[in-house]
């Protein structure tokens, strides 16, 4: 098991414009082949609506919870998570600035967005 020198950034609650329920079927649908695969990124950012998957109720802690395990660091914007009240909330992944996720970018081969 690896990790890619490669960063994803997920800025929406969920995978694509589609509805809620098939938005979070299908980010979930990822992460669990990126773990079943060991697919690893080194860093999964998470800002604006994407840091709802990191609170309680999400759909998907369970697969976060494994690629964390699998030394994937998973951070969330702290503006994004104060601007929607969820701080308190976070359940995976480490609370961070915009200069984390700039660092993030910028020692990655290749950052993608979803």
């Amino acid at each position: 098991m690896q990790k890619a020198p490669f960063t994803i950034q997920i800025t929406s609650n969920g995978m694509g414009y589609a509805d809620q329920e098939l938005r979070h079927k299908l980010i979930k649908t990822y992460l669990t082949l990126l773990n079943q695969n060991d697919y690893l990124p080194s860093v999964i950012a998470f800002y604006t609506e994407g840091v709802k998957l990191l609170v309680s109720g999400s759909p998907i802690l369970e697969e976060l919870k494994a690629l964390e395990g699998k030394g994937v660091r998973l951070i969330a914007c702290g503006t994004c998570l104060n601007h929607y009240g969820l701080a308190a909330d976070l359940q995976v992944g480490l609370q961070g600035g915009m200069t984390d996720i700039i660092e993030a970018q910028w020692q990655a081969d290749k950052v993608i967005t979803l």
